[in-house]
């Protein structure tokens, strides 16, 4: 939800903008402060700085659409995947329930369906970008499904 309020207050040049961004950037937190529980606190740092990046690098990608800047939306988008793969790869080394390539293939279609609906606020599709939204929101419920599975297979049905 804090994705798609930045890419309106982006898109529009909206005076919240620098709220939103805030509010975005707790995410990282919240999940550090859910995960630390039962994986401690380093892991849960080092998944809070892969979502800061994440998110820092999907707000440089929306600015250089914005901007028109073809080349710099390419590099952030090599970067953001990369992040992904990295992220996909860091849940499967702390979950043996958690596997690196569903996390990857979960992560990748949630890019491309956010740079998706990116595009379609920037180029005045609003009927397709909140399509696209709520394609992004099931996908994200079902992230959510498969990271409770693994803590609870791994934590709770031993």
């Amino acid at each position: 939800m804090w994705t798609r309020f930045f890419i309106l207050s982006t898109a529009f040049s909206l005076p919240d903008l620098q709220f939103v961004t805030e509010r975005l950037l707790q995410n990282p937190d919240d999940f550090a402060k859910a995960l630390k529980p039962f994986y401690g606190e380093q892991i849960a740092m080092q998944f809070k700085r892969l979502l800061t990046d994440h998110l820092l690098i999907a707000a440089q990608l929306v600015n250089a659409a914005k901007a028109g800047n073809t080349a710099e939306v390419d590099k952030q988008r090599r970067l953001w995947y990369s992040n992904a793969e990295n992220i996909a790869g860091f849940l499967a080394s702390i979950n043996p329930f958690w596997s690196k390539t569903q996390w990857r293939d979960l992560l990748f279609d949630h890019l491309r369906m956010t740079e998706n609906e990116a595009v379609f606020i920037l180029t005045g599709q609003y009927e397709e970008g909140i399509k696209e939204y709520d394609r992004v929101q099931a996908e994200a419920l079902i992230m959510a499904d498969v990271m409770t599975g693994g803590i609870i297979r791994q934590f709770c049905m031993g």
